[in-house]
């Protein structure tokens, strides 16, 4: 009977602390005052101290471990002390409590091998970081069975307000910093880079002892941008690509065919000139520009050649049929004739327009198929003028379909209101194509004043 009522008590003591009732806690410690000694005899999986810190109770808390500070240390069934649960959960008064009650608490690992710091620096609980480190100096550098540090979930859990409060206190401490897991050997900027986290990018290599390391290999023999390379391409890839390759990172097949530090230096050199590894990254990035513009502009001239073919198949406003064969079967040629005969110079405009900008967009595929190099200005300007072309006549394709679609009475009223936007396009594309022809022009008179000039040199020599 005995047994009985202090089972009952015990968990009349749980429910307490699951609601953070004071006075029910005064009630059964008055009732039993070794209630709490009796704790560790039960079959719960957890003390009250862990269910009080877990659900942010700050009175009910220090009353416990006022009157039991032995409590902070106990672990429940995952091996997590109450400051494991006070920490992930942000409850910065009760993690000052049980740092007061005792601080050994800090290092205690979880069954995953992870301490209080790494569940706050995971959950982005920058004020309980604070607390932690103040009160262990050393936790940042604890490192869990995966080879992870703290950092590594910082990343990996994108907090990066916690992640800069972490690297202000191991700043100095190039290995921790560039310290790599277990699973592939990465670094923090391989995970960052992985994850395509573009401001934790940023901030990273603004660090100085990690972008001294930049290039590390992981076990796979990948730099941070052979990392990117194997991503998915999008517009993240794109931006990562620009900001590695201004920091200095390069891929891990080129690092052995650039100059030593010694003789070329990353920026410029103290005259001002580009070095000859500035020189190279530029070059690598404008081929990468290069092909991504290739494989834009065959995207586009595809897709316009389908638009194009589908209505010289079947042209706008559906099959039109004359008075002879409404009861009667007509073919394509009766509807096409008949539609040419009641529309005919809108109809030969439209079918003309559509050809051209058929016409011009196979072209435009031909281009870039034949292989010919993009930074050849020949090339560039039969190019832009293909796609000018292109994107005019689709335009008065656009225009001749909408008119030979709507009824004649609504054409009427609308009148000129259709040609705006059509007229708008083209003017645009007309004003950027004068604009090209003019700097072509120019390109073109300083050749030949410059040819004028050796041959004048030449001359006085």
């Amino acid at each position: 009977m005995e047994i009985k009522m202090e089972d009952d008590n015990i968990t009349e003591l749980h429910d307490a602390s699951e609601k953070g009732c004071m006075v029910t806690l005064h009630r059964l410690i008055q009732k039993d005052p070794h209630i709490l000694d009796k704790i560790s005899l039960t079959d719960f999986n957890e003390t009250p101290l862990h269910i009080s810190a877990l659900l942010g109770h700050v009175d009910f808390t220090r009353a416990l471990l006022a009157l039991k500070p032995q409590l902070a240390m106990d672990l429940d069934f995952h091996k997590r002390c109450p400051l494991h649960l006070a920490s992930a959960n942000g409850h910065v008064e009760i993690v000052h409590a049980l740092l007061r009650a005792n601080e050994d608490a800090c290092p205690v690992c979880d069954q995953d091998g992870r301490t209080p710091l790494h569940y706050a620096a995971m959950r982005g609980k920058v004020e309980v970081v604070k607390a932690l480190i103040f009160a262990k100096h050393d936790l940042t550098r604890v490192v869990f069975d995966g080879g992870e540090t703290v950092l590594h979930l910082c990343v990996k859990y994108n907090q990066l307000g916690t992640l800069k409060l972490l690297v202000e206190t191991v700043k100095d401490d190039g290995e921790f910093l560039n310290s790599k897991d277990h699973d592939g050997g990465n670094t923090i900027l391989h995970i960052a880079v992985m994850l395509k986290q573009i401001e934790i990018v940023k901030f990273l290599l603004s660090v100085s002892k990690v972008k001294e390391e930049a290039n590390a290999l992981n076990w796979m023999g990948f730099t941070a941008l052979d990392v990117l390379e194997h991503s998915p391409k999008d517009f993240k890839r794109f931006t990562l690509q620009n900001i590695l390759m201004d920091a200095g990172v390069e891929r891990a097949n080129n690092q052995n065919n650039l100059p030593p530090p010694s003789a070329t230096m990353i920026g410029h050199h103290e005259s001002g000139k580009p070095t000859q590894l500035s020189k190279q990254r530029s070059l690598k990035h404008k081929s990468n520009w290069i092909k991504e513009l290739r494989g834009a502009l065959m995207v586009v001239a595809t897709v316009i050649a389908t638009m194009t073919y589908q209505p010289a198949l079947s042209p706008p406003n559906g099959v039109w049929l004359t008075q002879a064969c409404r009861n009667t079967t007509c073919d394509a040629r009766t509807w096409a004739f008949d539609l040419h005969v009641n529309y005919q110079y809108l109809f030969l405009s439209f079918l003309v327009s559509n050809t051209i900008t058929f016409t011009a967009s196979l072209s435009v595929i031909f281009l870039l198929f034949s292989g010919f190099p993009l930074k050849n200005k020949f090339f560039m300007i039969i190019l832009t003028l293909a796609m000018c072309t292109t994107l005019i006549f689709l335009s008065i394709t656009y225009v001749l379909a909408f008119i030979l679609m709507i009824p004649e009475k609504v054409r009427k009223e609308l009148k000129q209101l259709t040609l705006l936007p059509i007229i708008a396009l083209v003017s645009l594309i007309l004003l950027v194509f004068l604009i090209y022809i003019i700097l072509s022009i120019i390109s073109l008179l300083r050749m030949i004043f410059k040819f004028i000039l050796r041959c004048a040199k030449a001359l006085i020599c």
